[in-house]
């Protein structure tokens, strides 16, 4: 290796494990050659030495398996190009099910491996037993088989990542400790090292366990924790294969991997043990940390009642060696909001080997390009907020993220820990309702509230949950009389001043240069044409507007602001989320309820859809903004935080006369999709277009100034789209529809769903999905196709639609 640090390079990356070789080796196959990977001790000293290897590629969605994939046909031909082995095998990987819940689960993704193009195979006890012979398949009830994953060895497919990556020019130096990153005008411009200064344009930071802290120096958000992680390795077994398929026993949170006539046996335990809390040792290299035996034992008995002939075989290793956690169980990718110019790639929650070549490749043409080459929401580093990086926070959540890699993926499922960060301040008066809160970026949000008498609390399951009948008459209730939503997790940001108009105007597809008091729909598109928000924007006055969005993409849309409001713009931005609680007042009764509280005029001829405006309830002035996201009349009521507990009491106490009913987000989320309404991050991203999401008529193409994207889409639009959103309504109502499920065409895969939830005023599970060709996708071509979506290996018969399922003509919201 060499000793010399250059003072400058284009890149730097900092950390030499395989997240940060694969970076290098990619940025060098992009033909950026001035790369500088540096790292503090020895390469893979962190924790990619310790890894175990696997390669599975059938990841929770499909960008994220294909990311996988590219990680495993990078793996299979890195040693012809680089001479450096890497002991990659395509094993296979076999994951079982001892309850037919697991086993639907394991049967969904088996669908979804279709999208994919992996060979899968759904398999019983008898098949299971012929593919793991020394398996006890007593209680397995089935599981499923994909031929095409693999194994590779850690060490040597880092060494292979950092040949290929010195090969194209590429500088690896060791024993170079990073203290700092510099940052100049609000970007990356360097780093500082213990040997000097290197000016660098992008700066990378892969530090794995060390990154957060190396992050926060600088300002950046990096939430990531380490965990005790645990395998052991058996002595020699005579009877053992040579070669078998990668083993989860997902139910015991254990899997199982042949090791050269050994076995190794890992646990994802539910209980983990966070380590490092008071920071990581500088001198941490190719260290263990001692076993908790008591703590691992019944792992180590549920893997011998698995494998009954461990009972006679002694161990040979017990190894505990630390792994980055971080609060989502998804890893850290992309640009971070708070520097430009610096990346990171961190936080990869044990899976660091199987995405390392797929991560390391999408990072090296987003630096690149400027942008991500595929839809990355999952993983981008725009979907953390502040408080999660506080180390309270990121202990307690750890304590049961690592478990939750071989827990029940369940629909709806929520966090146990961690719990409690954001709560609105209408939270008690809803406890007292038995509302059961799900949370979202912390956030407790009522997802239901259950009956007199009931507890409020999941029951999980893959079909129809028991929460199903109460959301359902939350639902009704919003279609014939009138719901209430505590929806204070919107976001609400201030844009103010002389230029407020311009500056939006040029991000917002939508004309927002209207009259004073109007709400407009709008999208905030990239130079791709992509959707990079999804939002409504009201004029307040002449120079002052209201941005809001959903409490998920608080820090991204925050960051999309600033990055396209130019330096000399006269404009204030101020995120006012906190001081404005919101009271959703939805359906035919809306009117009439809030006529019975306020002087105010809220006819239709007086208060027409899309207007907000101050009126008086009690000893409030509420901002009303006539708007809805569930298809009815209605109006959101933002009101200062220490005024709203005295509205909402007045609300419901004026309700009971007129059939009120508090409803939670998953009446929420089925009123939105009976009505066709897009979901950012699931039904829309910055991969999806206006023309393409069914949102074209947002698009003022001809106002002044234009927008970002105008070009992109009016591209598309004179050649025609690929790919459509189309809403599917299952004909069985027994079919349960989430997301990532195939839809077949006349027999033949064309796409994907995006979200599903059962409508229960059309009777049937909603599905929402993009469809797609090689040619233009016409309403004709849809319209003349017969649909089916696979769910769990069974396809069920849908009916398409490019309208809404309910109220197309939008007779009930303009009345």
């Amino acid at each position: 290796m060499e000793n010399s640090a250059p003072r400058s390079a284009r890149v730097v990356i900092v950390g030499g494990g395989v997240i940060g070789c694969s970076v290098a080796y990619h940025l060098t196959k992009l033909g950026i050659r001035e790369v500088l990977l540096l790292e503090r001790k020895t390469l893979t000293c962190g924790t990619t030495w310790h890894a175990a290897g696997l390669v599975p590629t059938l990841r929770a969605t499909y960008n994220m398996s294909m990311l996988a994939k590219y990680s495993a046909d990078l793996y299979e031909t890195l040693e012809a190009e680089t001479g450096q082995a890497t002991g990659f095998v395509r094993n296979g990987s076999l994951s079982i099910a001892t309850h037919q819940e697991r086993f639907t689960e394991l049967k969904r993704g088996a669908s979804m491996a279709k999208l994919c193009g992996f060979p899968c195979e759904v398999v019983d006890a008898e098949r299971i037993r012929e593919l793991w012979p020394l398996l006890n398949v007593e209680d397995v009830v089935g599981g499923v088989y994909l031929p095409r994953d693999g194994i590779v060895n850690p060490v040597d497919v880092t060494q292979a990542l950092a040949k290929g990556a010195r090969k194209s020019g590429a500088r690896i130096l060791e024993n170079v400790r990073v203290l700092d990153v510099k940052v100049r005008n609000g970007k990356a411009c360097g780093v500082v090292t213990d040997r000097g200064d290197v000016d660098a344009e992008y700066v990378v930071n892969c530090a794995g366990m060390w990154a957060r802290h190396l992050a926060r120096r600088s300002g950046v958000n990096l939430p990531l924790h380490a965990a005790e992680h645990y395998y052991v390795v058996t002595e020699p077994m005579p009877a053992l294969p040579e070669l078998l398929p990668t083993l989860r026993d997902l139910d015991s949170y254990n899997y199982f991997k042949t090791d050269a006539g050994k076995l190794l046996i890992g646990t994802f335990e539910p209980n983990a043990k966070p380590w490092g809390h008071e920071g990581i040792p500088e001198t941490f290299s190719f260290d263990q940390l001692p076993p908790d035996l008591s703590h691992l034992e019944p792992y180590l008995e549920a893997a011998m009642r698995r494998v009954p002939a461990l009972r006679d075989t002694g161990l040979k290793l017990i190894f505990n060696g630390p792994e980055s956690f971080t609060p989502d169980d998804r890893y850290h990718l992309g640009e971070a909001p708070e520097v430009g110019n610096y990346f990171v790639a961190a936080g990869f929650n044990s899976i660091g080997i199987q995405s390392a070549g797929g991560a390391g490749m999408a990072l090296a043409k987003w630096i690149a390009n400027g942008h991500a080459p595929l839809e990355l929401w999952d993983v981008d580093i725009r979907r953390n907020m502040r408080f999660q990086g506080t180390s309270r926070y990121l202990y307690d959540r750890t304590q049961e993220g690592l478990g939750l890699l071989y827990a029940m993926h369940w629909p709806f499922r929520q966090f146990e820990t961690a719990r409690n960060a954001r709560q609105s301040i209408l939270h008690e008066r809803l406890t007292r309702a038995n509302a059961c809160f799900g949370e979202v970026a912390g956030w407790e949000r009522a997802n239901f509230f259950a009956p007199e008498g009931a507890e409020p609390k999941y029951e999980y399951s893959w079909g129809k949950q028991n929460w199903f009948p109460w959301s359902g008459a939350e639902h009704r209730a919003v279609r014939e009389a009138v719901g209430v939503f505590d929806q204070s997790s919107f976001v609400k940001i201030l844009v103010q001043g002389r230029d407020a108009m311009s500056v939006l105007n040029r991000i917002c597809n939508n004309n927002i240069d209207v009259a004073i008091g109007r709400v407009v729909y709008t999208q905030w598109l990239n130079e791709r044409g992509g959707i990079e928000a999804d939002l409504t924007v009201t004029r307040l006055d002449t120079d002052s507007y209201m941005v809001v969005t959903g409490p998920t993409t608080q820090t991204r849309d925050l960051h999309w602001l600033k990055r396209n409001t130019p330096a000399e713009a006269r404009v204030a931005i101020t995120d006012v989320t906190s001081s404005l609680a919101v009271i959703s007042v939805m359906g035919p009764q809306a009117r009439a309820l809030l006529e019975s509280l306020t002087n105010d005029d809220l006819s239709h001829e007086q208060f027409p859809f899309a207007t907000s405006r101050e009126i008086e309830i009690g000893y409030a002035l509420v901002r009303a903004s006539r708007i809805t996201y569930v298809g009815e009349l209605g109006w959101e009521l933002y009101v200062p935080t220490e005024f709203a507990p005295d509205v909402f009491d007045r609300v419901v106490e004026a309700g009971k006369g007129f059939g009120l009913r508090l409803c939670g987000y998953h009446a929420l989320n089925s009123l939105r999709i009976e009505k066709g309404y897009r979901h950012f991050g699931h039904d829309v991203t910055d991969h999806d277009t206006s023309l393409e999401a069914g949102l074209g008529f947002c698009c003022d193409f001809n106002k002044v100034g234009g927008f970002i994207g105008r070009e992109a889409v009016l591209r598309q639009k004179e050649l025609g789209v690929l790919r459509r959103m189309v809403l599917f309504r299952f004909t069985n109502p027994a079919a349960t529809s989430y997301h990532e499920e195939p839809i077949y065409r006349n027999g033949v895969i064309v796409g994907r769903t995006t979200s599903g939830m059962y409508g229960h005023t059309v009777g049937g599970n909603v599905a929402m999905g993009y469809v797609g060709r090689d040619q233009a996708v016409t309403e004709e071509w849809i319209s003349e196709g017969s649909y089916e979506i696979e769910v769990a290996g069974v396809r069920y018969e849908t009916r398409a639609s490019l309208r809404p399922l309910y109220d197309p003509g939008m007779q009930k919201i303009k009345c």
